[in-house]
C-alpha cells in the first residue's frame, strides 16, 4: 500500500552560472552564463520588476503556436555554444530551435533529489528516459551511479556525450542509447532487469528513432507501468516530471499510486519552479511526480 502526501512545490534557486533574473507580461529574462536571453513565457501572468530588459537574445515563437519559432540576437552569441558549470557537472549551453538552450535548469531539485536517494548505495543502477543532452545522467553518475541513458534523438545522445568528455566523464559508466523509450523499457522488462532508480522528463510529443509515435497522454500510463515492473523491493525511487500539458499533478500522482500499489512506499506530486532573482517569485515550470521508498 503507497501513501500519498499533500502536493508541494520544489524550487529551483539560481547559482552562479543561471539565475532566472526577471519575469513578467509573458516573458521571462534569464542569464545563462556570461549572455542573457528573453524568451517567451506564458505563465508569466504579472508585471516584470524591472523597467527594461538588456538582452544579448530573444526567442520570437513561430505564429502557428507549434514550439517553433527564431532567435533574434542583439549581440553576438557562440552558435557553437558555451559552457556552464552546476555543481560538479560541466555542459554546452546553445540557443536550439525549440527555444530552450540546451539544457533545463528547474531540473536541479530533482538531480539533488535522486542524488539524495542513491547516496551510500554502491553501483545503484539508475535510468534516465528522454535523457535529453545529459545532464542529469552526468550527476548521478558523478554520485556513483551506473546510468542508462536513453533518448531517440541522435543529435541529443551525441551532444550528451560531448557534455561527458566537457565534464571529464568519457569513461564514465554511462550506456549512451538512442531508442524509443517505450520499446527500450518494454525489452528491459522482458530482459527481467531492474533498476534502483528511474528518471522519466517525456514530451507533450515526440518522435522514435524509426517513426515511432509518442503522445504523452495515451502513452504515458503504460510507460509507467512498465518502469513499475523495473523496480522491486530494494529499488529507491521514480520521478515523472511533465511539461506543456493540460494536465494536473493530481493526474500523475493518482496514476502512479496505482501502478505502485504492491510496491508500497510514498507518493508525492506537485510543481516545479524557479525563484526569481528580482523579488524571490516562483516561476511555475512544470508538474512532477514520484515515488520512493
Amino acid at each position: 500500500m503507497t501513501h500519498r502526501t499533500p502536493l508541494a512545490t520544489l524550487s529551483g534557486a539560481a547559482w552562479d552560472d543561471f539565475g532566472l533574473i526577471d519575469s513578467g507580461d509573458g516573458y521571462k529574462f534569464e542569464r545563462y552564463g556570461p549572455y542573457r536571453f528573453i524568451r517567451p513565457e506564458p505563465q508569466a501572468l504579472w508585471a516584470p520588476a524591472l523597467e527594461e530588459w538588456d538582452g544579448d537574445a530573444r526567442f520570437v515563437p513561430a505564429s502557428d503556436e507549434d514550439g517553433g519559432g527564431r532567435w533574434e540576437y542583439d549581440r553576438d552569441v557562440p552558435r557553437e555554444g558555451w559552457p556552464l558549470v552546476w555543481d560538479d557537472v560541466t555542459f554546452n549551453a546553445h540557443c536550439t530551435p525549440f527555444r530552450h538552450l540546451g539544457f533545463f535548469p528547474d531540473m536541479v531539485p530533482v538531480w539533488q533529489w535522486l542524488r539524495s536517494k542513491i547516496n551510500g548505495l554502491d553501483g545503484a543502477q539508475f535510468l534516465n528516459l528522454f535523457g535529453y543532452t545529459g545532464v542529469g545522467s552526468l550527476a548521478l553518475a558523478k554520485s556513483g551511479a551506473n546510468v542508462v541513458h536513453v533518448d531517440a534523438s541522435k543529435k541529443a545522445v551525441a551532444q550528451a556525450r560531448e557534455n561527458a568528455v566537457l565534464s571529464g566523464m568519457a569513461d564514465a559508466p554511462i550506456r549512451w542509447i538512442i531508442d524509443d523509450a517505450v520499446k527500450f523499457t518494454a525489452r528491459e522488462v522482458r530482459r527481467g532487469r531492474r533498476y534502483d532508480a528511474i528518471l522519466l522528463d517525456p514530451p507533450k510529443f515526440g518522435r522514435g528513432p524509426d517513426g515511432e509515435m509518442w503522445r504523452l497522454e495515451e502513452h504515458l500510463p503504460g510507460l509507467i507501468a512498465d518502469c513499475a515492473k523495473l523496480l522491486d523491493d530494494q529499488s529507491r525511487c521514480l520521478f515523472l516530471t511533465v511539461y506543456a500539458v493540460r494536465m494536473s499533478a493530481l493526474a500523475l500522482r493518482e496514476m502512479l499510486a496505482q501502478a505502485f500499489a504492491e510496491h508500497g512506499g510514498t507518493i508525492e506530486a506537485g510543481e516545479l519552479a524557479i525563484v526569481e532573482e528580482v523579488r524571490g517569485l516562483e516561476l511555475p515550470t512544470a508538474i512532477w511526480a514520484r515515488w520512493s521508498k
